[in-house]
């Protein structure tokens, strides 16, 4: 069973920053890609930044510049390195995942909180 870890979260005053990890456990072939989507009350889910195995990371417009997406692909982890965070940041972050066991499926992680205070 895939289960994704996430840890990271919290409060921190505008302008501040945080940096976020998620982790992938279980029997699985690899890891195609790992990102991270946020969603803030009365809003859809939103893609933030991802990342696939290779290397190749896609930011969304509104944190381009502040925030940084980076992987280990030997620990199966991805971080979100948060700069300049703004009261608009302030979400619950999810983890995402393409894993490939018997077959490519896509897991999430629990959620973590994100509050930028002004």
């Amino acid at each position: 069973q895939v289960q994704l870890v996430e840890s990271g979260g919290g409060l921190v005053q505008a302008g501040g920053s945080l940096r976020l990890s998620c982790t992938a456990s279980g029997t699985f072939f690899s890891v195609n890609s790992m990102g991270w989507y946020r969603q803030a009350p009365g809003k859809q889910r939103e893609l933030v930044a991802g990342i696939t195995s290779g290397g190749i990371t896609n930011y969304a417009d509104s944190v381009k510049g502040r925030f940084t997406i980076s992987g280990d692909n030997a620990k199966n982890t991805v971080y979100l390195q948060m700069n300049s965070l703004k009261p608009e940041d302030t979400a619950v972050y999810y983890c995402n995942a393409i894993i490939v066991t018997s077959y490519r499926g896509q897991y999430w992680g629990q959620g973590t909180q994100v509050t930028v205070s002004s």
